[in-house]
């Protein structure tokens, strides 16, 4: 199975989540770009977010936010040294 870019939409959805608070969620307007619309809709058909347009996350949505965060800081580019 490879990352597609559904996939791609979601995992960074789940990147704009503060993942020190569970009292912040977030809030995908209509009119945002129709791939991130989409992508709040499979998190919460999903059971990873509590509202189809953002919210907050429920419990396995947090575990999976921060294995997306961990596995952004493990590939991301290093800095220049």
């Amino acid at each position: 199975m490879r990352y597609h870019p559904a996939l791609m939409d979601e995992l960074n959805l789940l990147l704009h989540f503060d993942l020190d608070t569970t009292q912040q969620g977030i809030k995908v307007h209509h009119d945002a770009d129709p791939s991130m619309v989409q992508a709040a809709a499979r998190l919460h058909e999903k059971g990873l977010i509590t509202q189809a347009d953002g919210g907050y996350l429920t419990e396995l949505g947090r575990e999976t936010a921060e294995h997306a965060q961990a596995m952004l800081g493990l590939l991301k580019e290093p800095a220049p040294a």
